[in-house]
């Protein structure tokens, strides 16, 4: 027996209805939710079968459109039936397709649609009759705004499709369809602006696509492994998000949105530096406060890497850099603990890391009781038997709390931060200079799809500016980012 629908591409039909049906009954035959059922119209010569999976398609679309049409015709004995009338004439389903590949009768039939066998016909019609259970729309969880769109995706992509096009009403807006996943033949939609989107951009992504190989592809992360540049890299280099007013602000801006069948992540290319400062809210807000924001988030990202390795470089190496006060203060209060200060440090940080992380996998009412019984009991518990000292655990808690602001770089802060304490206990502020000037290199380095992931800083003039540390008023954002040919935006006046 074949393992995949693949296996089954470019196999036709015999037209004997005894031998297709039990030629599908044996692909099927120890799945309890297959279902097959045999017409012979009264009226009518010919006889049919019918094909679905019980739970993937709606029963009283399946009785209305194909059952009771298919039972009640009466066309006599004289009159040949083939797969065109039955569609013209027979059916009252708004959406029929023919099919003559069992690979494709097959995919179709897996995915919810129901499958219609002529005798005598080597060609069947599909019907679109999917009914499977979906969750409503909601606001997402982990993308909650105060003002603003509160839709988000879905498990279905046909639902996710129409959310995007609700928000871009335009025929310009494309979408092609693939399957990857060699057992799952999970379906792929990517989703563009033809008069905005780079060719070159769209050409390397289908192309990376096509070669994926792969048993199945259960999420967007699936491709995101297989797609992006860099793939050893701690910084992301293809966008995510379950917002569909974010990915039609991509699309606008001449980006590439990738649907994938079964998660509400849609993924948006390509994906720059820049990015993961901005904020779903930071368009719906007064731009004066966007602003304010955005430039906190730089901040709050320099502080969440720094404070803590800067911290031990001070107190290791460079404690003449330190105000005499404050030296004193931090000696005093470090007397009578027995870890070393680079111990204490990596110790908080991955107690931090333990919390938050228990935090997010433990149901909402006793995750904020573990922050509270973690964060204070523990912590001031800890202080008070020395175990730490009170300075290192205030460093390395504002430098948590300052990666929460930037949660599109935690992976990126978490493997920064340990990577700044292990150089600075070792070769002190020297070693952390190092190290920053090694990172902005690689930052610098790094493409999206082409695309220069900090284009937008590294092209730096006045229009550059204005949608990347802080965020201009509407209309006098007038150009699109710097990688999009059609540079200059609907509606943009100058001021």
């Amino acid at each position: 027996m074949a393992a995949s629908i693949r296996d089954y591409s470019g196999r036709r039909l015999t037209g004997n209805l005894d031998n297709d049906v039990s030629f599908f009954s044996e692909i099927f035959r120890n799945d309890a939710v297959f279902r097959k059922r045999r017409i012979k119209p009264a009226g009518c010569a010919a006889s049919f079968a019918v094909m679905f999976f019980d739970g993937m398609v709606n029963s009283e679309r399946l009785g209305d459109d194909i059952i009771k049409p298919l039972t009640r015709l009466n066309t006599g004995a004289a009159c040949s039936i083939t797969a065109h009338y039955v569609c013209e004439r027979v059916l009252f389903a708004g959406e029929v397709s023919y099919k003559t590949d069992v690979g494709e009768m097959l995919g179709e039939i897996l995915y919810g649609d129901t499958l219609v066998l002529i005798e005598g016909s080597t060609t069947a019609l599909t019907v679109n009759t999917k009914g499977f259970a979906v969750r409503s729309v909601e606001e997402p969880a982990d993308e909650r705004v105060t003002q603003g769109p509160r839709e988000g995706f879905l498990e279905s992509a046909m639902i996710n499709l129409s959310l995007i096009r609700r928000k871009l009403v335009t025929p310009d807006l494309r979408i092609e369809s693939l399957k990857t996943g060699v057992r799952s033949a999970t379906s792929v939609y990517v989703c563009y602006l033809d008069s905005l989107t780079d060719k070159k951009i769209l050409e390397r992504l289908k192309s990376r696509l096509e070669k994926i190989n792969i048993d199945g592809v259960l999420d967007s992360n699936y491709l995101t492994e297989y797609i992006r540049d860099s793939k050893t890299s701690i910084f992301k280099t293809v966008g995510t998000t379950e917002r569909p007013d974010i990915v039609a602000a991509r699309l606008l801006e001449g980006r590439v949105a990738v649907v994938v069948e079964g998660t509400p992540m849609v993924l948006t290319l390509p994906y720059l530096f820049s990015e993961n400062f901005q904020s779903d809210e930071d368009y719906y807000l007064s731009y004066l406060v966007s602003s304010v924001r955005r430039f906190l988030r730089y901040l709050c990202f320099a502080a969440a890497v720094c404070v803590p390795a800067v911290f031990i470089a001070l107190t290791t190496f460079h404690i003449e850099l330190m105000p005499t006060h404050f030296a004193v203060s931090v000696a005093k209060l470090r007397m009578g603990v027995p870890i070393s200060s680079v111990g204490e440090c990596l110790l908080l940080v991955v107690v931090f890391e333990v919390l938050k992380e228990a935090g997010v996998r433990m149901s909402q009412s006793l995750g904020h009781a573990l922050s509270i019984v973690g964060g204070l009991v523990v912590g001031q518990a800890a202080v008070e038997a020395k175990i730490i000292s009170a300075p290192m655990l205030i460093a390395v808690a504002f430098s948590g709390i300052c990666g929460l602001m930037v949660p599109r770089l935690k992976t990126s802060v978490l493997y920064i931060r340990i990577s700044s304490v292990a150089v600075c206990a070792l070769f002190g502020l020297y070693g952390f200079m190092a190290l920053c000037s090694l990172v902005i290199i690689h930052i610098l380095n790094l493409e999206s799809f082409g695309v220069d992931y900090t284009v937008s800083l590294r092209r730096i003039g006045f229009q550059s500016l204005k949608d990347t540390a802080v965020r201009a008023s509407w209309p006098k954002m007038l150009y699109r980012p710097l990688f999009n040919r059609n540079l200059k935006r609907a509606g943009g006046r100058r001021l």
